[in-house]
This record gives C-alpha cells, structure tokens and sequence, in this order.
C-alpha cells in the first residue's frame, strides 16, 4: 500500500492506528511497519512525535508548498514598472541587467521584503516575464521623432510603393566578430561552458536591407562603411530587384547623407529622392537597365 495516495484524513487515521499497535499493544516499530505496510523509519518518527508532543503530533496537515509571502499590490505594480522602463543601475543597484539578483534587490530597497531568488523567479515568471538575449538601442534615439515618421510619413511612403507596386526595404549595418559568443548553451549548474576557438580574432561588418516580406540582401566588408561602399550596395541592389522599384529606408549615418550619395542619385534623371525631417532617406529611383532602388 501506497500511504502516499491516501487522503490526509486517512493518513491521520493510519498513523494513529500504527503508534497505537506500537504503543498500546506492544508490537516492535519493525513489526507495526510490516503489518501496516509502511516504512520502518516513519513509524519511528510517528512513536517518536506522539511521545513528544501528543496525539495532536499526527494530525493531518494541508499538503502543498509553504504559501509564500505575497507583495503588496501597489509595490508590485510600481516594481513591475520599474523593470519595464529602468535598467538596474539607473535606479542604484549594482546591477547592469535585470537577473533574478537584481530583482531581489529591487524588491528589498522598495519593500524591505528579503526573497530568495527562486521566489523573484516566480514572481518574474507570473509578471510574464523571461530570460532574452538584449538588444543595444542608442541613447540618441528620439522615441517621439521614431513614432511621428511611423504615423505621418511612412504611411504616405507605403501608400506610393503600394501604387507602384514597390518593394519596401530597411537599410542596416552591424559588425561581427569571430569569437561572439552567439546564443545559449546549457551545461551543469556552476560549469560555464567551453567554447574552443582561436586567439586569433578579426572582425568585419554587414550592410543589410530587408523586405516587410522577409526578403534578405547583405553585403559583408572588412574596411569602414563610406559614401563608395555604400553605393557599391544600392549598385547590387540595383541588380537583384528584378525590375522593381524599391523604397530603401536607412537611419541617418553620414555615408547614407553623403554628397556622393546624393550625386549617384541625382545622375538620373528619370527618379526622385526625398529627405524626410525625421534624417531617414526614402529613395526610389528606376536605373538605366530598369531595376529600381
């Protein structure tokens, strides 16, 4: 028998039956735990706790994990706020992401409430919140400029590509390096895990345009991005879009507002380019051979 599948009351109920063979009748603690089918140890700690403290020492309890101790709703709602909208140090704590650490920390100076980290966890886990890889975003960006273009301009952008039938593409760069440590791995807890490589590191960097469709074209170089570069990409563009106009959007680097550039771009006579206020440049322009960019 399973005492582990019966109900709490019935459980009482056996324990109380096996200290009373044991206590009452005389048997051995080895003897009650065969007859009852229970463990020699447990009927031990039951003699035990019965001579200690009672019969009351047997009586069922409620199952489950402790309860935990609850935040108050308002300091919940205000720590919730502050993991959304702060980074850890910009509220003086010794901490450059959000971990579990910090939120414990977080909770502390804002409640003088201690939890493990295993509780912040919980409470992470029920505010919908997960483990993510950062994304690096500049302290320039201007969220009221990005939301104006978003809903005055590039809605009159999109209208045009739509009437031409265009493509939309998003102009990017980034570097690389050969030893960034791309991803996750998981390994045993406490062993950080080992990725052989060389010392022997070098770099580059990749210029990119994306389509609201998923349409990818790159380009990867060694030396810094310039006005020449740049016009290298929009030539290859030119060559890959398959006769379509194309609307590439590009943030405000100065190879993308470089005279060069706009040069290149006013050497045909047949296409238009616009700066927008926002220092994003929407071009769309249709080349000798017909391909758009």
């Amino acid at each position: 028998m399973d005492a582990r599948r019966l109900s709490p009351e019935a459980q009482a109920d056996l324990r109380r039956r096996v200290v009373y063979t044991v206590l009452e009748d005389g048997k051995k603690r080895a003897e009650a735990a065969r007859i009852f089918g229970v463990c020699r140890q447990s009927v031990a700690t039951w003699v035990d706790a019965v001579e200690a403290d009672g019969v009351r020492a047997l009586a069922a309890r409620k199952r489950g994990p402790k309860p935990q101790p609850r935040l108050d709703p308002g300091d919940e709602r205000g720590i919730v706020r502050a993991i959304r909208n702060d980074c850890p140090d910009q509220l003086l704590l010794p901490f450059a992401l959000w971990t579990r650490e910090a939120v414990v920390a977080l909770i502390e100076k804002r409640t003088g409430r201690v939890v493990s980290v295993w509780t912040a966890g919980r409470y992470l886990k029920r505010w919908g919140m997960t483990p993510q890889r950062p994304v690096r975003r500049a302290y320039e960006r201007d969220p009221a400029a990005v939301t104006a273009w978003l809903e005055e301009e590039y809605p009159a952008i999109r209208a045009r590509a739509k009437a031409e039938k265009a493509l939309i593409l998003w102009g990017d760069e980034m570097g690389l390096r050969s030893d960034d440590p791309i991803g996750r791995s998981y390994a045993p807890r406490g062993q950080t895990p080992v990725v052989q490589a060389t010392g022997k590191r070098f770099g580059c960097s990749m210029i990119s345009a994306i389509s609201n469709l998923g349409q990818l074209w790159f380009m990867v170089f060694t030396k810094k991005l310039n006005a020449v570069l740049f016009i290298v990409f929009l030539e290859r563009l030119l060559r890959v879009a398959g006769g379509r106009r194309l609307f590439l959007i590009v943030d405000g680097h100065p190879a993308h507002k470089a005279k060069k550039v706009r040069r290149w771009a006013a050497g045909r006579a047949d296409r238009a380019c616009g700066a927008p206020p926002s220092g994003r440049c929407q071009t769309s322009r249709r080349s000798p051979h017909g391909a758009p960019w």
